[in-house]
């Protein structure tokens, strides 16, 4: 019987769910992966994770440009795979995903139908979740609402941010795959609609902005702190440096903490006590540990606040 899988992912988070696959001795005919572009100063080819960690283990590559062309659904058919397997890709259309006789998987970083869309991690640590989880589903014509097949809850640490929550969630995800994957092999799964998750769909996931990576200020202090690590390490939350006598500048926070006691200040202003950098937010204050000025490597505060030559009369906004 055929049992052949083929694998879509693009970035470093896929590759843990290759490297699972791989591990269980599953069969992965060929991975697809996205095209190799410009990336930094020299704008020369970067490939993708996923494409570096296929060519140490040796597997063909498909890199389509674009999806529905014949030549990459020829390729499709010649492989003849029972199964697809969809880590952090691109959107498919259905003369795809429809193609494999078991159906096309998708694992996503949230308990679904919680925080369909892009950054499922990212918004569940931005609004202060205590958990959050891993599905798998499969996939159909409308993005992250196909029949689900299992979910894992994940635990969120109270000071734990994104980054560090993603790196674990890889990890599950791809054993959380593996135990999929396995189970539509041998017919041993009953998908189940998510519908019959009622109550699991408070909110969305859109993709990260500028516009939505800002910090407001005037919010609590304990919601400043769950946005800053929300989005740390990238692309880091930001807000406005203003400096009398200077253009304002970007200035990205990436770790910070609440700080309780402090006298109550005006949202986005700023005290400096030592080698402490304290802003005051609606309600309460947090104190920056780790930033990033306009232009600037990222540093410690201790580090920032020694090279500042102004330490008084400066807001954020």
């Amino acid at each position: 019987m055929n049992k052949r899988i083929l694998f879509m992912g693009t970035p470093a988070f896929a590759v843990a769910s290759l490297n699972a696959l791989i591990a269980a001795k599953l069969d992965v005919a060929a991975v697809v992966t996205a095209p190799d572009r410009p990336a930094g100063r020299g704008q020369q080819l970067r490939m993708s994770a996923v494409k570096l960690r296929a060519l140490e283990l040796g597997l063909p590559i498909l890199q389509p440009e674009r999806l529905k062309d014949p030549e990459f659904h020829a390729q499709l058919d010649k492989l003849d795979a029972s199964l697809y397997v969809v880590v952090a890709f691109r959107m498919l259309p259905a003369t795809v995903w429809g193609k494999p006789r078991r159906g096309t998987v998708n694992l996503h970083a949230s308990l679904l139908p919680n925080y369909r869309g892009a950054a499922p991690i990212n918004w569940a640590v931005m609004n202060g979740e205590l958990r959050t989880g891993l599905t798998t589903f499969f996939i159909n014509d409308t993005i992250d609402t196909g029949d689900i097949l299992l979910r894992e809850v994940v635990e969120i640490g109270p000071a734990e941010n994104a980054g560090a929550l993603h790196d674990r969630m890889m990890i599950i995800g791809g054993e959380l795959l593996v135990h999929t994957v396995k189970n539509i092999l041998d017919d041993s799964i009953e998908p189940i609609p998510q519908a019959e998750f009622v109550g699991d769909n408070a909110h969305d996931a859109p993709k990260l902005t500028p516009e939505n990576c800002r910090i407001d200020w005037t919010q609590p202090a304990q919601r400043v702190h769950d946005h800053i690590r929300g989005l740390s390490p990238i692309p880091g939350a930001w807000t406005l440096w203003k400096e009398e006598g200077r253009a304002d500048r970007q200035f990205k926070i990436l770790a910070a903490t609440p700080v309780p006691g402090l006298k109550h200040g005006t949202a986005g202003s700023v005290t400096i006590k030592a080698d402490r950098l304290l802003v005051h937010c609606g309600t309460g204050a947090i104190e920056a540990l780790e930033v990033q000025m306009q232009g600037k490597r990222p540093m410690d505060s201790a580090s920032f606040l020694r090279g500042l030559q102004r330490r008084s009369s400066i807001t954020l906004g």
